[in-house]
């Protein structure tokens, strides 16, 4: 046990360190947030998906609650932070179009049927769970792909980008971001049943650890927490080393992209914390002696409905601009009106892939294995 512990504090120190040297502090700072990311994510069990299904199925909010005390918290620091910083830091604004709202309906029912968002992807794949495994290997195709066709989805009709702070103020829209929480976590809090509406002493912490961490993300990256763009960035370098001309392409000719696609990925902000992500999760699951998440193994044809609805989900993530980090969680905190339309398309699917699962997700007759 000693041993293991000890190779688990060595790999996350290690490759922190590795990062110091080779991109830099700033790139070593990040993936220490990623890493905390990752084992409060999985030490504390404080997830995005899951809280979701469980208000539908179970009617315990205690998760949702969680996510919203966790947004209002990088929302009363990141607001003034933003206004004070000159342009420095970068809020998650996206403007609400057809293509947006579609994304977000079809990535909620997706999250449910690959049993995790962005995020939690990251977690189960760190974790060791097969399911997680293959739906990060899908999630990172489709995202990419949804980077070749992001132009014709934008192309469909949208609103301007809309803020909080640019319609009400800085001090305004902070007011009405945390009166919009107050009023979806009453929701929440009335629709739980008794004894599941107030979070644990347990997800309370996480929330609160989750709130600094986001923080310290918008301070060294510039730009609030994400998932999506790093691992569309993942499966672009897949396809350049395959051989495909993205030059040619919108996305990936534009300058920014451009420059990533061309450098190390310990150059990109988002993939530097998925990383740490990523590495959290599998310390997390090490130092327990857990085998990893277990799932009751699925039948052949289960796994294929897996592998296809994770490239639906990163290429609807894509598409609606993020995921529940990038567009829910860091939108809404950040001020875009994007985060709230988001929440409610989301939501509107993730009832919908609640009702597939059982439909898609068939456990094999094989009770004894898991995966």
């Amino acid at each position: 046990m000693f041993l293991q512990r000890a190779s688990v504090l060595l790999i996350v120190l290690g490759f922190a360190a590795f990062t110091f040297v080779m991109a830099g502090p700033r790139a070593g700072l990040l993936v220490l947030v990623g890493l905390g990311f990752g084992l409060v994510l999985e030490g504390l069990r404080f997830g995005f998906a899951g809280p979701w299904r469980m208000i539908v199925t179970d009617r315990d909010g205690r998760g949702l609650l969680a996510q919203l005390i966790a947004i209002a918290l990088v929302a009363v620091v990141a607001f003034p932070l933003m206004a004070g910083s000159s342009g420095e830091l970068v809020p998650a604004h996206a403007p609400v179009g057809v293509g947006m709202i579609l994304g977000a309906f079809v990535f909620g029912a997706a999250m449910q049927l690959v049993m995790g968002c962005g995020s939690g992807t990251l977690v189960n794949a760190g974790s060791g769970n097969l399911v997680g495994l293959i739906a990060l290997a899908g999630f990172i195709g489709g995202s990419f792909v949804g980077t070749l066709h992001l132009g014709w989805w934008t192309s469909l009709g949208s609103l301007p980008v809309l803020s909080a702070q640019g319609s009400f103020g800085d001090m305004g829209g902070l007011a009405l971001t945390l009166a919009g929480l107050v009023l979806v976590g009453v929701v929440t809090f009335l629709r739980s049943a008794p004894g599941k509406r107030m979070p644990p002493r347990r997800l309370w912490i996480a929330a609160a650890l989750i709130a600094v961490l986001a923080l310290a993300n918008l301070v060294i990256a510039g730009q609030p927490w994400g998932i999506v763009y790093g691992l569309g960035l993942w499966g672009a370098k897949i396809a350049q080393a395959g051989g495909a001309d993205l030059g040619a392409t919108a996305f990936w000719a534009a300058e920014g992209n451009a420059a990533r696609l061309a450098e190390s990925i310990l150059t990109d902000v988002t993939s530097l914390t998925n990383i740490g992500l990523l590495i959290g999760a599998f310390a997390v699951m090490r130092w327990r002696a857990d085998p990893g998440a277990q799932t009751q193994a699925l039948t052949p044809l289960s796994y294929a409905a897996v592998l296809a609805a994770a490239v639906v989900l990163g290429y609807s993530a894509r598409m609606a601009f993020g995921c529940n980090v990038g567009a829910f969680f860091s939108g809404i905190s950040t001020g875009s009106l994007h985060g709230w339309v988001w929440l409610v398309a989301a939501f509107a699917g993730s009832i919908l892939g609640i009702r597939m699962r059982p439909v898609l997700l068939r456990p094999s007759l094989n009770q004894g294995a898991y995966a």
